[in-house]
């Protein structure tokens, strides 16, 4: 029997399908992952209320309640603020994929999927949940100084508005993660100037052409929002 490691980090696996579910198990186990598995809803969400996982990997079509339900009921709970949420649906429409981001999960995995692929975008999502404090955020050779509020590409300064700055920032923040336009609103409303769904889409326009060559890496998920490449391309 696995006897997990109290310092790793803990992951729940919410999925009906055993062949999956001992797939994932395996892969996170390989990693050093703590692992918890559960086969329907009410059940998972009693698991996390008393566990407290740092991530829940969510199949939506599950038995006694479905994971639209269960993401709801963790994102209700305040004593699980910091538990990280990940769907893996077989649905894989955008509206479904946009459902689901808006509901408050972290990520969305569409099946079949590749193992490799999961695990970086679990890794993602647990390093941007890690408190980090530090001044410096670098990625595929864009660097921020936030004390500062200065950017650079390479070596080159590149002078960005407050919003294009904080757009930069939350990209930079969590590769691979895609975010609605009314997520990124919400993640920057509050800092002193107006943003709204549809500037959004002009303020990415903005700050992809001062990043030149490099502007690539934030990509449009069509129908659903923006993600920053995992790897530069």
């Amino acid at each position: 029997m696995y006897k997990p490691c109290m310092s790793n980090p803990k992951v729940l696996i919410v999925e009906d399908e055993k062949d999956i579910r001992e797939l994932i198990h395996f892969h996170l186990y390989r990693n050093k992952y703590n692992v918890i598995e559960s086969s329907d809803g009410i059940e998972a969400v009693a698991l996390a209320k008393e566990l407290r996982p740092d991530l829940i990997l969510l199949d939506i079509m599950i038995p006694s309640q479905d994971g639209l339900s269960v993401c709801r009921q963790i994102r209700e709970d305040q004593n699980l603020n910091e538990t990280r949420i990940i769907f893996l649906s077989a649905k894989g429409e955008e509206e479904d994929i946009v459902k689901g981001l808006e509901l408050g999960a972290d990520d969305y995995i569409t099946k079949p999927f590749s193992p490799k692929v999961l695990m970086a975008r679990i890794n993602s999502v647990l390093r941007r949940s890690d408190k980090n404090t530090d001044d410096i955020i670098e990625i595929h050779g864009i660097k921020i100084f936030d004390t500062k509020r200065k950017v650079f590409n390479e070596d080159s300064e590149v002078i960005l508005s407050n919003t294009e700055y904080d757009l930069l920032k939350i990209f930079l923040r969590a590769p691979g993660h895609v975010y609605t336009r009314s997520q990124i609103v919400d993640l920057i409303k509050g800092t002193n100037h107006a943003v709204t769904d549809r500037s959004v889409d002009t303020q990415l326009v903005s700050l992809r052409k001062k990043l030149g060559e490099k502007g690539k890496i934030i990509e449009t998920v069509w129908g659903v929002g923006y993600r920053l490449k995992e790897y530069e391309v």
